[in-house]
């Protein structure tokens, strides 16, 4: 049989241990913060059944959602005629009953659900796990990639929102972020558009094509609202409020005169005021929250759930797509039978967030290691001898090797100083016959004999 050259699934990656280091360092960071805002964390299943996803992101959505094939013969229970037509879409739900998550929030409020009786409300939860999308991988754009979300539900107090503003700014500065941008919108503002234009029932068609602005501009937009069914009337109504232009301050007001016939964009508005009034209350200063928080009446977040205040976060250190994003979501565990719950949460993108680190050098100086120290093999006597001292070593919580076998010098000390080992142990027979070891210092060549006690207290420090 012929070696199959090993390939990666597209969109997918592997992760050194030098990654590693830095994706837990981000991975730190924010559940740092998070614990700080009196989050707690869960986890939830890689996947999930199928009915539990769908529908609840769109029709975009739904098709970017990976389906797992039914175990056994799949084919045996579908029927015959949707095959013979080949009609992949109602096939689906014959041969596919579960599927991979397609994000955090969804299946956190089916977690709710199926606890209510064991959390307390308001309950808050982070939840930091891999997420799956058959989406078209690109720069920043993974198939498999972590999500990082802090949702809290059973609270329909803005003082929530107004706190994921000030999470984000505290957790994208502790990492080292010195120019990014927390977009904010209301859901509300957009359906209040939608119902001056008298296109009510158009109101996820008309987010899901402005959402867009940024990729395909204004010329972009118009086409796609227009095949969507709107007039050119309607876009000329549009247009002005797509470009809205001036601070934040500017914006709202243009906006209060635009839907002043709009019960519910007049609402949007009002949430959107108390919000930043709260984040103003923290103390934030006036001009850090004029340079960080922008009000952007295309933020859009083209999924079905989100009910008032949405979120999206963007470096403008970097070229990147968002790097975080999320919103209000009044209506989410009613899907799953409990009605009257409100919840309200944001996400990290985590592997977006470590390319910008990467390419910004912002990862602190730290060893990939967790070794911190590695004894070298001389011959079988002395590998006896080095063993209670191994021991030793890890009892007193220090990373420690010995090396498993008796090679020559320099291929131990290339085996150190390729894994990143800051110290090396030599015990020879003067060693050995004296009670001390012999420590080298691999980035500065210093070497030195120590007892037991003072080589603990020298890793240690």
């Amino acid at each position: 049989m012929a070696a199959i050259k090993p390939s990666l699934a597209k969109g997918t990656r592997d992760f050194s241990p030098v990654e590693m280091e830095k994706r837990n360092y981000i991975f730190n960071t924010l559940k740092k913060v998070f614990k700080k805002y009196g989050y707690s964390e869960i986890q939830t299943p890689s996947f999930e059944n199928l009915n539990t996803l769908t529908g609840k992101y769109g029709d975009e959505g739904d098709r970017l959602i990976f389906k797992i094939l039914n175990s056994g013969d799949f084919l045996s229970k579908a029927d015959s005629a949707l095959l013979l037509e080949k009609k992949s879409n109602a096939l689906i739900p014959q041969i596919s009953e579960k599927a991979l998550r397609y994000d955090l929030t969804v299946p956190f409020a089916r977690y709710v659900v199926m606890h209510q009786n064991d959390i307390a409300l308001p309950f808050r939860r982070f939840q930091i796990q891999p997420v799956w999308r058959a989406d078209r991988p690109q720069r920043g754009r993974y198939r498999e990639f972590f999500q990082c979300d802090v949702d809290v539900v059973g609270s329909e107090s803005l003082l929530n929102e107004a706190e994921f503003i000030l999470i984000y700014q505290e957790a994208l500065t502790d990492l080292g972020l010195k120019d990014f941008t927390i977009k904010l919108n209301n859901r509300k503002i957009l359906a209040g558009i939608a119902e001056i234009i008298g296109k009510p029932e158009l109101i996820v068609d008309m987010t899901v094509a402005i959402d867009k602005l940024d990729k395909i501009g204004l010329e972009g937009v118009n086409k796609e609202l227009v095949e969507r069914g709107f007039t050119a009337e309607d876009l000329a109504l549009l247009k002005p409020i797509i470009l809205l232009e001036g601070d934040t301050i500017a914006k709202l007001t243009q906006l209060k005169s635009v839907l002043a016939s709009s019960e519910t964009g007049l609402l949007g508005i009002r949430e959107l005021e108390e919000v930043l009034a709260y984040v103003a209350a923290f103390g934030v200063n006036e001009e850090v929250l004029k340079r960080v928080v922008e009000v952007d009446i295309t933020l859009a977040r083209g999924l079905n759930y989100y009910t008032g205040c949405i979120f999206e976060v963007k470096t403008n250190e970097v070229a990147m797509g968002s790097i975080g994003g999320g919103g209000r979501y009044d209506d989410l565990t009613g899907m799953f039978g409990l009605k009257g719950l409100t919840g309200v949460g944001v996400s990290f993108g985590a592997d977006r967030i470590y390319d910008v680190l990467e390419e910004l050098n912002l990862y602190p100086q730290t060893h990939s290691t967790s070794t911190q120290v590695l004894i070298v093999n001389f011959d079988k006597a002395l590998e006896s001898y080095t063993l209670p001292l191994l021991g030793k070593l890890r009892a007193a919580g220090i990373g420690a090797e010995l090396y498993p076998v008796a090679a020559k010098l320099k291929k131990q000390m290339s085996y150190a100083d390729a894994k990143q080992v800051p110290y090396v142990v030599l015990v020879g027979e003067d060693e050995r016959d004296s009670g001390v070891v012999t420590v080298k210092h691999m980035h500065s060549g210093e070497q030195r004999k120590l007892d037991f006690d003072a080589l603990v207290a020298l890793l240690k420090g």
